[in-house]
């Protein structure tokens, strides 16, 4: 699973992705301003600043909420103080989570992340007590059929991608973050269409579920924390099959 994007294809599936698209743009929106905040407004020197714009529009955000977020993260207009902040802990199955926080009350997000994970089977970790399983990686996703592989796999190597994962519906380049945005114009500028491109935390290893009764207590948790309005970003390093899948639907 690399950071949400396998998750996007299970709501799909699930018919969920309606459920979260009302979501999408308050996420967005926290991102476009945190990353102007930390990095400035100008694109051409903020690579987090470029990437985040380019998920807004993808996500069809209109253009005057992404300026507007965008002046609001500079101090140009009067926005929330937001904070991140990282939680990890464990999951049914023993599967590891890393969950990213945007927020304006520590608290509050203290007490409804570490709820979710109670409420789930699940319990929250003390800090490094499971980041040392993820690396932090660029990720493009192909879906299977629409992209030929060997030409994925020989563009993406030239242009300095690390790995080519082939998964169940998928094929992922892999790179470092310092040459994401190398490959992407690369992968662009070749006409390969990706699913999704995003900076993640990558896990190192994944571990696939096979019991239904575990795979439906770990989407539980999943869902509940998706819902949570201060989660911007979820990280697990589960692998639940089409089939595994096909029998909690």
């Amino acid at each position: 699973m690399a950071g949400h994007s396998k998750w996007a294809n299970i709501q799909h599936r699930k018919g969920r992705q309606d459920k979260q698209r009302g979501k999408a743009f308050t996420r967005l929106g926290k991102e476009l301003m945190i990353a102007a905040r930390i990095g400035g407004g100008n694109v051409d020197f903020n690579p987090r600043l470029r990437l985040a714009i380019d998920k807004a529009k993808a996500a069809n955000m209109p253009k005057d909420t992404i300026e507007r977020a965008i002046k609001k993260g500079t101090g140009e207009l009067e926005g929330v103080d937001y904070i991140e902040i990282r939680y990890e802990g464990y999951g049914p199955g023993g599967i590891a989570f890393l969950v990213d926080v945007v927020t304006d009350n520590k608290n509050r997000s203290a007490s409804t992340v570490r709820m979710n994970f109670s409420r789930n089977d699940g319990n929250l970790g003390e800090t490094g007590s499971v980041a040392f399983m993820f690396d932090r990686k660029g990720i493009f996703e192909f879906e299977k059929g629409k992209v030929d592989e060997e030409k994925l796999m020989e563009i993406a190597l030239e242009a300095g991608a690390e790995d080519v994962a082939d998964k169940e519906n998928s094929l992922v380049v892999i790179t470092d973050p310092n040459d994401f945005e190398t490959v992407k114009e690369t992968l662009e500028k070749e006409g390969l269409k990706t699913e999704e491109a995003e900076i993640t935390m990558y896990p190192q290893n994944e571990i696939d579920i096979t019991d239904t009764e575990t795979a439906t207590k770990i989407l539980k948790l999943y869902d509940d924390l998706e819902d949570n309005e201060d989660v911007q970003e979820i990280y697990a390093n589960f692998n639940i099959s089409d089939e595994v899948l096909s029998r909690i639907e």
